[in-house]
Parts: C-alpha cells; sequence; structure tokens
C-alpha cells in the first residue's frame, strides 16, 4: 500500500485579507499574474493565419487568378471553422494549434508542462487528489477520442461535487479548489515572469465566485490569499516541482507520480504541517455554491 504521508499537508500561509502592498512585498504582480496573455499561442495563430493567406494565395496562382476556386476555397475553409466551433466548441482549432505550438515554439511545451505539474503538485499537498493528466491537446483527444475535451489536470472531486449538488460548499473546499484553480498562473508567473496559458482556470473560479455572490472585496481577498499561499508552496518545493514536472512529461502513471511526491518530502518532514492541524482544519464556514470544477490550462 503507498504511502500518502504528504497528502493534504502542504504548509499553508494563514488565512487573512491581504493587500495587494503585501503580494509586491512577495515578488508578486498581480497585473501579470491574474491576466494571462497567451503571447506563444497568439504567434503560432499569426503563423498559422499567414500559412493560410499564402496557401490561399498559391490556389489563386495556380487557378489561374479563378475567382470561383478562390471562393470555394474561402467557404470551404469557413464552413469547417463554423462547424468546429459548434460542434466541439473550437476543439478542432485547438488541436491544430496546440500541435504545432509545439513545433514553432519548442519553448511552449516546457511552460505547459510546468504549468500542469503546478496544479498536480498544489492539489496534492493542500488535499486535493489528482485523478489524471494530460499535457498537450493531441493527449487529450487520444485519450477522450473527443476534440471538446481540454489538456489539464482531473481531480477526485466527488466530495466538492456532492456539496455543489447540495448548495452548500464549505470554506475549506473553496480554499482547496481556489489554490488549485489558481496554481497554473502562479507557476508561469514565477517561472517566466507573466502568465500565458490559464484564462480558462481563472474565468471558471471567477464564474464560482461570482455564482457565490461574492462580493469583489470579498473575492479579492480569497484570490490575493490563494496566490500569496500558492507561490509560498511552489516556491518551497521548487526541485520537486521540476522532478514531477520531468516526470508528467515521460508519461508516468498518477500513482508513480503521487510516489515521487511522497519519497521527495519523507526526506523534507520540515516542509509538512502536523497531521494534527491538517485534520481539525482551519475554515468551518460555508457559503452557498452553484458551480462544478475542473483545472484546465
Amino acid at each position: 500500500m503507498r504511502s500518502t504521508q504528504a497528502y493534504g499537508r502542504g504548509l499553508q500561509i494563514p488565512k487573512r485579507i491581504y493587500t495587494i502592498e503585501e503580494l509586491r512585498l512577495n515578488k508578486i504582480e498581480p497585473e501579470k499574474l491574474l491576466s494571462p496573455r497567451d503571447d506563444s499561442l497568439n504567434y503560432v495563430r499569426n503563423v498559422t493565419q499567414g500559412a493560410a493567406a499564402a496557401g490561399l494565395a498559391a490556389v489563386a496562382y495556380f487557378s489561374g487568378f479563378d475567382i470561383g476556386k478562390v471562393i470555394g476555397v474561402l467557404l470551404g475553409g469557413s464552413f469547417l471553422l463554423v462547424l468546429d466551433q459548434v460542434s466541439n466548441q473550437g476543439g478542432g482549432e485547438a488541436l491544430i494549434i496546440d500541435t504545432l505550438g509545439r513545433v514553432i515554439k519548442p519553448s511552449y511545451h516546457d511552460r505547459v508542462t510546468l504549468h500542469e505539474a503546478g496544479h498536480f503538485l498544489t492539489a496534492y499537498l493542500v488535499g486535493l487528489l489528482p485523478r489524471d493528466y494530460t499535457l498537450s491537446a493531441l493527449d487529450a483527444f487520444k485519450r477522450y477520442r473527443a476534440l471538446n475535451v481540454q489538456a489539464g489536470c482531473h481531480f477526485c472531486d466527488g466530495g466538492f461535487e456532492g456539496e455543489i449538488a447540495a448548495g452548500r460548499l464549505s470554506g475549506r473546499s473553496l480554499d482547496k479548489f481556489t489554490c488549485v484553480a489558481l496554481a497554473g498562473v502562479v507557476t508561469e508567473y514565477l517561472r517566466y515572469g507573466q502568465a500565458e496559458g490559464g484564462v480558462g482556470d481563472v474565468a471558471q473560479l471567477d464564474g464560482l465566485l461570482r455564482a457565490l455572490q461574492f462580493t469583489q472585496k470579498k473575492a479579492d481577498g480569497q484570490i490575493r490569499w490563494a496566490v500569496l499561499n500558492v507561490a509560498a508552496l511552489l516556491r518551497r518545493h521548487v526541485s520537486l516541482h521540476d522532478r514531477l514536472a520531468a516526470a508528467m512529461d515521460r508519461g508516468a502513471s498518477v500513482g508513480e507520480c503521487i510516489q515521487l511526491i511522497e519519497q521527495q518530502l519523507a526526506k523534507e518532514p520540515e516542509a509538512l504541517a502536523p497531521s494534527s492541524v491538517v485534520s481539525s482544519g482551519s475554515i468551518s464556514s460555508t457559503v452557498e455554491a452553484s458551480s462544478g470544477m475542473d483545472s484546465d490550462r
């Protein structure tokens, strides 16, 4: 039986309202973290659009500038794009762009791997068990045989979903969700100085807080605490994060990834919270709930 001594025992910062100044004192610029700018894939999209335009020009040239053929190609391409948006929520386009991104910009692959490893490690440390993961749109398509499934980490979140279904979400569950949702963007900010991926994660969290009818002040407080908490966890475990990313990149199973985390943290007991603190929990409040959970890039 595998040891899970480190599960849910990451050392977390106290839960309270933190100011923007406190984030900056901890070398975090919120505008670069919470407003992901997908420069890598935007560049790939521009290259792809340029190639498509060049292809259209080639069709026109080799057809003797036959307007009928050019319009036919344009209409055919437009139809495929609309069909993809309607039937797959743009999954086909995402698959192409994501795959090309790994060819055109190799650094994109490393960024995505670290991003997902950040979700995985943070989830395990705050007490949310990872169920499976994929690191690319192509991996997700091969595993699920569906174009509308994004790459990312998925979790054993039955308890969370049960609370959502009951219309009551505990503060402790909300804290876990918030930390895991922001782990990817925090990872990218810490490693690259600017988050690119994670637009969906931030939007999903924003949707949940709106559904819970959080005031802007309360939502800001929840997010600032989670950002500082996740940053503290990932800064404390940089080496482990790197090793986990490498294992995930090799296609390690979830069990193997957990074993790696446990073996590393068994050597660092000072980096874990006492079991008594974890079992007692720090938050006991509940809030009205009406949303769901996932964590994609």
